[in-house]
C-alpha cells in the first residue's frame, strides 16, 4: 500500500536533515529516508572521521618535532587500532547526535534504499531488495550526495585497492601507501599517513597541484608536502595495477606512463582517489521526471528546484561544490522559501574551500589568474608565512598568504591562505569581500596581538 505523507527527504546528511526537521517542527509529516546511518557522507565517511584522523597525525608529527621547541617527548610510537578506536568514536558520537536531533523534531527516520516508482512517489527496499514502504509525498527533496569514483584501469579489481571508507577501516600504517589522485581527499591521507609513519607516493595526471589555484600558491602546497616526505609523482598516468611477487613491504604494482616514458611503482596499499559520482544513477530519476546533466548529475535551478513539479535536490548530488557547508546553504535556501515565503537563490554565493593538509590551504573569491581572466584589472599582494610573527612563535613558519584587489575600487576580491591558522585568515578576508572592504581599511583595523589575522596590517604595505 502506498502511504501518503507531506514531506519525503531523501538522505540524512548536512541539508537533508536539519531541512526535514525543521518541516517536522513546522507540523508536516515528514519522513526521512536513509540508506545507512544519519549524518551522511560528512559525519560517516568523510569531514568528522578524515579530520580527527589528520588531528591525530598532526599530533604525532608535533611530537617529533618536539626538540624544536626544547622538549624531549621521546620516539613518537603509532597504535593504528587505537587510533581508529578515536575515530569511531567520534563519529559514533556524531551521528547518534544526528539522530536525537531528528527524534526530538518529531521525523520519521526510515532506514533503507528510496527510489522513485512515479512522480513523488518512493519505494524503500531494504538491504535485501524487499519493498518495505511506499510513500507518496507533496513536497520531495532529493540530498542522496555522492560516493568514490572507480577508475576504469586494467587490473584494479584484482588488487585490495581501497577507497577514503574503506581507508577508515585500517588497523595498520601502511609501510609504503599509494595514492591515484592529489585531489582534497589523496592530499589529506597522504600527509597523516606519512606522519602516521607510512612511505607515501602520490600519482595524478596533472602537471601540478590544486590546479584552480595560483602558480605560486600550488607550488608552495607542493614544496611543503616534498618537506614532509610525500613523494609527487606528477603528470603520470597510472595504465594498469597488478598483484606483486610475495615480499616484505610490496603487495601491488603499478605501471605508469609518464612525459619521459613508462615507469614503474609499488607499494603495500593503494588508495583510489579520483574523485567522487552522484548517487543519482539508482534512484528512479526517470520514474519522477526527473532531469539529469550529462554528468549524471540531478539538474536544479537557482531555486533548487529539479524539472518534476513538487520535487528539490540540495547538496553534493546537483553537481555544485561538493562542500557540506554548501549542502548546509542549500537547506537553508530551501527552509526560507518554502517555510518562511522567501526568495533566496543560490545565485552569486561566495564559496569558501579549504584543503585539510597541515598547514590548510583556504580559499575564497576569485584567484589571480581567474580574475584576470574575466578582464579585471587587479592588484596583488603576497606575504609568506615566515614574516608572520604568530607562525614563528608557533614555529609553523610554512606557507603564504595572497589576496587580490580591484585596482580600482581597492575592494578585496579573493584571497588564498596557506598556512597556520589559515581558516580564520581566510574567514577574516571572507568578511571583507562579503562587505565590500577595500585593502586599505583592512590595513588599518586593529587586530588582536598576537594573532595571525595581525598580518594583515602589513600584507598590502607593497601596494601603496
Amino acid at each position: 500500500m502506498t502511504e501518503s505523507v507531506e514531506v519525503l527527504v531523501l538522505g540524512a546528511g548536512q541539508g537533508g536533515a536539519p531541512l526535514a526537521a525543521d518541516f517536522a517542527r513546522a507540523g508536516r509529516r515528514t519522513v526521512l529516508v536513509e540508506q545507512a546511518h544519519p549524518g551522511g557522507t560528512c559525519v560517516n565517511v568523510g569531514c568528522t572521521p578524515t579530520k580527527t584522523l589528520v588531528a591525530g597525525a598532526r599530533v604525532a608529527w608535533l611530537a617529533g618535532r618536539a626538540g624544536v621547541y626544547g622538549l624531549d617527548a621521546g620516539p613518537v610510537r603509532v597504535d593504528p587500532v587505537a587510533v581508529r578506536a578515536r575515530t569511531r568514536a567520534i563519529v559514533t558520537s556524531f551521528r547518534a547526535g544526528s539522530a536525537r536531533a531528528l527524534a526530538r523534531a518529531g521525523v520519521e527516520l526510515v532506514t533503507g534504499h528510496g527510489h522513485f516508482v512515479a512522480p513523488r512517489t518512493v519505494a524503500v527496499t531494504s538491504a535485501d531488495g524487499a519493498v518495505v514502504r511506499t510513500l507518496a509525498a507533496e513536497l520531495v527533496v532529493v540530498s542522496t550526495g555522492l560516493r568514490p569514483a572507480r577508475p576504469p584501469i586494467e587490473g584494479l579489481d584484482d588488487v585490495p585497492a581501497l577507497d577514503s571508507s574503506g581507508m577508515l577501516e585500517l588497523d595498520v600504517v601502511p609501510e609504503h601507501l599509494v595514492v591515484l589522485g592529489a585531489g582534497y581527499v589523496g592530499l589529506e591521507f597522504a600527509q597523516l599517513f606519512r606522519r602516521l609513519g607510512s612511505a607515501v607516493t602520490v600519482v595524478d595526471p596533472g602537471e601540478r597541484l590544486a590546479p584552480r589555484e595560483d602558480a605560486d600558491v600550488a607550488a608552495c602546497l607542493a614544496e611543503l608536502l616534498r618537506e614532509d616526505g610525500v613523494a609527487l609523482c606528477l603528470g603520470r598516468e597510472v595504465r594498469r595495477v597488478m598483484p606483486s611477487a610475495p615480499g616484505p613491504g610490496v603487495a601491488l604494482e603499478l605501471h605508469v606512463r609518464a612525459t619521459g616514458g613508462a615507469e614503474h611503482l609499488a607499494g603495500s596499499h593503494l588508495l583510489v582517489a579520483v574523485g567522487r559520482r552522484p548517487n543519482a544513477d539508482h534512484i528512479g530519476a526517470e520514474a519522477a521526471g526527473i532531469a539529469r546533466d550529462a554528468r549524471g548529475f540531478v539538474a536544479v535551478d537557482e531555486r533548487l528546484a529539479t524539472s518534476a513539479p513538487g520535487v528539490y535536490a540540495i547538496g553534493d548530488v546537483t553537481g555544485g561544490p561538493a562542500f557540506t557547508h554548501v549542502a548546509y546553504d542549500d537547506y537553508r535556501v530551501l527552509r526560507d522559501n518554502l517555510l518562511r515565503g522567501g526568495a533566496r537563490t543560490t545565485r552569486g554565493r561566495l564559496v569558501p574551500y579549504t584543503l585539510f593538509t597541515d598547514p590548510p590551504l583556504c580559499r575564497v573569491g576569485p584567484t589571480e589568474a581567474q580574475a584576470r581572466a574575466e578582464g579585471r584589472a587587479v592588484r596583488v599582494a603576497t606575504m609568506p608565512m615566515r614574516h608572520v610573527a604568530r607562525a614563528l612563535e608557533m614555529d609553523e613558519p610554512r606557507g603564504m598568504l595572497k589576496v587580490v584587489v580591484d585596482a580600482a575600487s581597492e575592494r578585496v576580491l579573493g584571497a588564498a591562505a596557506l598556512g597556520v591558522e589559515g581558516g580564520e585568515l581566510a574567514g577574516v578576508l571572507q568578511m571583507a569581500i562579503h562587505a565590500g572592504t577595500s585593502w586599505r581599511e583592512l590595513r588599518d583595523m586593529i587586530f588582536p596581538h598576537p594573532s595571525a589575522a595581525e598580518c594583515l596590517n602589513n600584507l598590502f604595505a607593497p601596494l601603496e
